[in-house]
Formats: C-alpha cells, sequence, structure tokens
C-alpha cells in the first residue's frame, strides 16, 4: 500500500502539506505568546493593513493575523480529527454489526442509517450544537453524530464481501464465535478502507466546525479559524473591504481540507483496484 501510495503525487503534496501544517500547530506555544492571542494586551493596532511588522495585517483585536491563523490550526485540526475518530467509530460499529449479524439487525440499523443520511448534516449538527452547553466538546459531539452515516454504508459493503470468503465459514466451523470473526477476520479486512474514509471525513469535519464556529455556535474564546472568521463578520470586515482579516483563515481551511481530500482520495485509488490508474 505505501508503494502504492508513492506512486501518487497529489496524494503525497497533501500528506507533505498536513505534515507541516501538524507540525507548525503544534510548535506554535513556542513562538506565540499569550499576550500575541489577547484581546486586550494585543501587540498592534486594531484592522491594521498588512505592513512590515504585520505581514498579513491585525484582527479587530489587534492581534497578528499569521499568529491568529496558526494558533486557530490547532483548535480546528483538534475538532476535525477528534470528530472523525467519533464519526469513524460509530460508522464502524453500525456497519461490521449489519454486515455480520444480517436479518433484523442488518434491517434496523440500515434504516436509522438511511434516517441520517436523507437529513442534512450541517442542519442536524446545528441544532444538537444549539441545544449543548457551547464548546470545543460540543461541536466535536455535533459533528461526530451525524457524519458517520457514509462509513457505516461503506464498511457494511466490505463486511459483506469479506463474510462470503471461505475462511469465514472455516472460522465458523472450528467454533469461532461472533467475536472472534469480527475481531480477527472482519476487522482487519475493514481497517484500510476505514482508513481511506477517515481522511475524506477530516475535511467535511474542519468545514463544518468553520461553519458552527461562524455561526456562533462553538467556544468563542478559542482561536480557531471559524471564531477568526466569526469576529470578521461581526465587526463588519466584509463590508469594510478588510481582506486580511478573512483571507488567513479562509485559505488555510480550503487549503487543509483539499489536503486531506488529495490523501483521501489517493489512498481510494491504491485500495480499491477498480480505481487504479493505468500506468
Amino acid at each position: 500500500m505505501i508503494a502504492g501510495f508513492r506512486r501518487r503525487r497529489a496524494g503525497l503534496v497533501g500528506l507533505a502539506f498536513l505534515v507541516l501544517t501538524a507540525v507548525t500547530a503544534l510548535a506554535a506555544p513556542l513562538f506565540i505568546s499569550a499576550t500575541d492571542l489577547s484581546a486586550v494586551f494585543a501587540p498592534g493596532m486594531p484592522r491594521q493593513a498588512p505592513s512590515g511588522r504585520f505581514l498579513l495585517g491585525t484582527d479587530a483585536y489587534g492581534r497578528s493575523m499569521i499568529a491568529v491563523t496558526i494558533w486557530g490550526a490547532r483548535i480546528s485540526l483538534t475538532v476535525g480529527l477528534l470528530a472523525t475518530l467519533l464519526a469513524i467509530g460509530i460508522g464502524a460499529l453500525v456497519g461490521v454489526a449489519a454486515g455480520h449479524f444480517g436479518g433484523w439487525v442488518d434491517t434496523v440499523l440500515m434504516r436509522v442509517t438511511d434516517w441520517f443520511l436523507v437529513l442534512p448534516v450541517l442542519v442536524l449538527a446545528t441544532a444538537l450544537a444549539s441545544v449543548l452547553t457551547p464548546g470545543v466538546g460540543t461541536v466535536v459531539i455535533a459533528i461526530g453524530v451525524t457524519a458517520w452515516p457514509t462509513t457505516a454504508r461503506v464498511v457494511r459493503a466490505q463486511t459483506l464481501s469479506v463474510e462470503s470468503r471461505p475462511y469465514i465459514e472455516r472460522a465458523r466451523a472450528l467454533g469461532g464465535g461472533h467475536w472472534h470473526v469480527m475481531r480477527r477476520h472482519i476487522l482487519p479486512n475493514v481497517m484500510p478502507l476505514m482508513l481511506a474514509q477517515a481522511t475524506l471525513t477530516v475535511s467535511a469535519a474542519i468545514l463544518t466546525e468553520a461553519t458552527l464556529a461562524f455561526l456562533g455556535l462553538s467556544d468563542p474564546t478559542k482561536v480557531s479559524w471559524g471564531t477568526t472568521l466569526q469576529l470578521a463578520r461581526a465587526v463588519g470586515a466584509v463590508s469594510a473591504g478588510d481582506w486580511w482579516i478573512l483571507l488567513p483563515p479562509g485559505a488555510a481551511i480550503v487549503a487543509v481540507a483539499l489536503a486531506f481530500t488529495l490523501v483521501g482520495r489517493a489512498l481510494e485509488q491504491v485500495l480499491n483496484p477498480r480505481l487504479q490508474e493505468r500506468m
């Protein structure tokens, strides 16, 4: 799989960008102080245009847009990854159970999955974030419990394919129970597919987090790309033409989402023979 991934330049470019973004976000406390992010003791003047001191200008509080954008990656990536883990976990559990047990279990789980699929994810996530206490944890839960149906469908299809293979019948004939079959035979076969699905889910989760934060449903005290855009909207940056407040977080969201998508598509091509490119 690694050798196949290396042959896909778009996936490598996306992976390199994600690694660079993650390393920069993790190292942010080393070169960004609390004063740089303070709304009271900000180092610059509010809404200052790009200059030699502030290359990307300042926001409505006078904070450097470079510092705000880099620090915002910590929250946005954390929410995206945690929400993806929750969504993939729920989707894998539902998909494996439905495909393995079949019968009424499959029927009930798939009808619930279909119900979630027909509901607009953003509307459902907004409703959950509205009734729960605003915060990062609420956003993670809201995204995670609404983004799992696609994973459940994909995992169920792969589980049904694995269940039809001869070694599953041999395992059952030798006394292997449900837990043994799912743990030793089904999960190892669906894990690569879950990995590819996770990379695609992360990009959607980051976009959803930014949207919920923009709507004011996240923790306003946390610096993220979504809350930065929400602050820009609140102070009228769009009508005033203060593009430097909007461009850095917006470009960061697009770039990270695109990078995750490139990695996910590359993994799909490696794992799915039907998507293999002709060499």
